[in-house]
């Protein structure tokens, strides 16, 4: 496979950029894998790709029943912070969010990580003692964050209005080393990785049963046969109810749609991401200048892949008192994806009631933050059959325990 650099592209020119390689394969699916990986979303991909690198398991196959990145992955705003309130949340995200320091160099593919930093707006009293409390965990956790003064929100971001009527910015909790990555570019680079080390990446490739013998998996039934496996991973978020139900088992979460939007391009204007949880929106701005604005999950259980025009008034609304400048933008387009929520507002990782079956869900509104993270303490999890420490916490029989891991405001808005 063609590595890329600055060389390959000059070389390329020279040639009329006949000699670029595809940058994954496409095979057809093998009888049997030592492990199959359903979803082939950043999660998916980032496990199978931590299965090779750190764990030297490279006889993956990874199924995706659309196109590779076509889910949450690629219809998320692009957000990467490790603020989080609770230990075990706190490890997993900062584990992540400095794996994506170096991805781009890793996986010999440009990711766009952009570390402008995030403020999480404090517009109440009681937002002011959550950020304050949040920023005294940080510092005890070894993640980065301070809690700023309203005269430094408006230095960072010059357009924000701090003395609205009804909610004046009172401070932020900001993390500096936080931002934004490509989203589309995470899942191409951890395939093609995928790919360069052996495995099977695989897509239009529907999962329509698990087949198990003796209460161990033994293998998937999908619309191209079946195939035989050792061990599964099951990581495809929205969509995990109903796959845990094909292995027999029920998952404490519900799906819901989280929608957001771009407005037309403008010139540049901001250069942080910006979180507002009292009047509940967020929002940044691309490299194409596009203002992206996102807000809150939707109040009832569905599987759209839509925008709901009542949703984006009230966000969009909420918005314009903090930031005057996009009451005169146009909606360029809206999109919505499915996200899988639990009681705690934390995700699961960990094995299931099915041996040799694990699972990673649940990251409701903040998945793609986690994606390295994630992917890191899954493969560890399926390579030694048991969670190791990032994972240890986020186990399903937490829920029967009565051990939640509540980020409910570290979670405050969709992100």
């Amino acid at each position: 496979m063609t590595r890329y650099s600055a060389f390959a592209v000059a070389r390329e020119a020279f040639r009329d950029h006949q000699g670029w390689t595809r940058a994954w394969a496409s095979p057809e699916p093998k009888r049997k894998y030592d492990v199959i990986i359903i979803g082939a979303g950043g999660h998916g991909l980032a496990t199978a790709y931590y299965l090779g690198k750190n764990h030297g398991i490279r006889n993956v196959a990874i199924l995706e029943k659309g196109w590779l990145g076509g889910g949450n992955t690629g219809r998320n705003t692009t957000i990467i912070r490790s603020n989080y309130l609770q230990d075990p949340s706190a490890a997993i995200y900062e584990k992540a969010r400095s794996l994506y320091e170096d991805l781009s160099q890793d996986l010999n593919y440009n990711v766009m990580f952009s570390p402008r930093g995030v403020m999480m707006l404090a517009q109440t009293e009681h937002e002011v003692r959550g950020y304050k409390r949040t920023a005294y965990a940080n510092a005890l956790q070894g993640v980065k964050t301070e809690f700023i003064s309203p005269a430094r929100v408006k230095e960072f971001c010059p357009i924000i209005e701090i003395r609205g009527p009804r909610y004046p910015v009172l401070g932020a909790l900001w993390q500096a080393r936080g931002g934004t990555a490509r989203h589309d570019a995470v899942a191409w680079g951890y395939a093609r990785k995928c790919s360069e080390m052996g495995m099977d990446v695989i897509q239009k490739c529907e999962v329509t049963g698990i087949r198990s013998d003796g209460g161990v998996v033994k293998g998937v039934t999908t619309n191209r046969g079946d195939i035989d496996c050792d061990k599964l991973g099951i990581v495809v978020a929205g969509h995990s109810g109903h796959v845990a139900d094909m292995a027999g088992f029920r998952l404490p979460i519900e799906s819901v749609a989280l929608q957001a939007l771009v407005s037309e391009p403008i010139k540049p204007c901001m250069d942080v991401v910006v979180m507002a949880n009292t009047v509940h929106g967020y929002m940044s701005q691309s490299d194409k200048g596009e203002m992206v604005i996102g807000g809150g999950a939707d109040g009832y259980n569905n599987y759209t892949q839509r925008g709901s025009f009542h949703h984006i008034e009230e966000t969009v609304r909420a918005l314009n008192e903090t930031f005057p400048i996009i009451s005169r933008l146009k909606m360029l387009r809206m999109w919505g994806g499915i996200v899988d929520m639990t009681g705690d507002r934390s995700p699961i990782i960990s094995p299931t009631p099915l041996g040799n079956c694990f699972i990673n869900c649940g990251w409701g509104t903040g998945g793609f933050k986690a994606i390295p993270g994630s992917g890191w303490a899954t493969a560890e999890m399926i390579a030694k059959g048991a969670s190791g420490p990032l994972a240890a916490e986020f186990g399903l029989d937490r829920f029967r325990e009565g051990r939640f891991i509540d980020e409910s405001v570290a979670a405050g808005v969709a992100h």
